[in-house]
């Protein structure tokens, strides 16, 4: 007891360092936008710098999109940019594809990739073919866009993947992105395309959100189609020789 007393009642004596009050700095938060606002995004800075870009499909005018991808797009750019269309894939692709012949630069959006089965000979005999077969005098400078693959909940009709499809269809070019940074800068390179863009979308991603570098938030980012991505640079162990660990971009 008494050596317990003694040391209750010695006087505490300030060790150095520790009976400082210091504040606890973290890192700033860096911005965070969802894959969904970042496509939003890219569409509108196209929409604005380009009147030839506008987009059609089914419920993206009034209803923003039955993914709210388009959210905000119809009223701010009116009827003629930004078109309700029927439930009729073949029918708007047509539309779109004709329209892109024309000179100007549409974005077709299907609700589901599966529902691009119905517009098939649209993207792959009209759209992906005809500059090929025209000995390069007709481009077509087309967006096809929407959610592809499985996602949750959605039975036999929706969850498909049409990667490996298009992917091996001779005169369009398939891009698939993953975060936040790469759905802006795809979507904005492929409207800029003077080809056929597939862009498929994963509807799992839409509402996940990821860091958003100052750099993807130009109005002139870009992330050029065919070029892969070194995502981290390093060094092989008791080597002097470099790898990458890279992500491509197109199929």
């Amino acid at each position: 007891m008494a050596a317990v007393s003694g040391l209750m009642w010695r006087p505490l004596r300030p060790v150095s360092g520790l009976l400082k009050r210091r504040f606890h700095r973290t890192a700033p938060v860096a911005l965070q936008v969802t894959v969904r606002d970042a496509i939003n995004q890219g569409m509108d800075e196209e929409l604005e710098r380009d009147e030839k870009v506008f987009l059609l499909g089914e419920e993206v005018a009034q209803y923003d999109g039955a993914y709210k991808v388009s959210r905000g797009l119809w009223k701010k750019y009116g009827d003629k940019r930004i078109i309700d269309t029927p439930i009729s894939e073949m029918g708007f692709a047509g539309i779109a594809v004709g329209a892109a012949m024309a000179g100007l630069r549409p974005i077709c959006e299907f609700m589901t990739f599966n529902f691009s089965m119905q517009a098939i000979d649209q993207v792959i005999n009209s759209a992906a073919k005809t500059y090929y077969m025209s000995g390069g005098l007709q481009s077509v400078p087309i967006v096809f866009r929407g959610p592809n693959g499985a996602s949750a909940g959605v039975a036999a009709q929706h969850s498909q993947c049409f990667a490996a499809w298009y992917g091996h269809c001779p005169g369009l070019k398939v891009v698939s992105p993953w975060n936040s940074e790469d759905a802006k800068g795809l979507i904005k390179s492929a409207i800029r395309d003077n080809n056929p863009v597939v862009m498929l979308e994963n509807e799992l991603m839409y509402g996940v959100p990821f860091e958003f570098p100052p750099e993807a938030q130009s109005k002139d980012f870009l992330v050029p189609i065919g070029k892969a991505k070194i995502e981290r640079q390093g060094r092989l162990p008791h080597s002097s020789v470099h790898w990458n660990e890279v992500e491509l971009k197109t199929l």
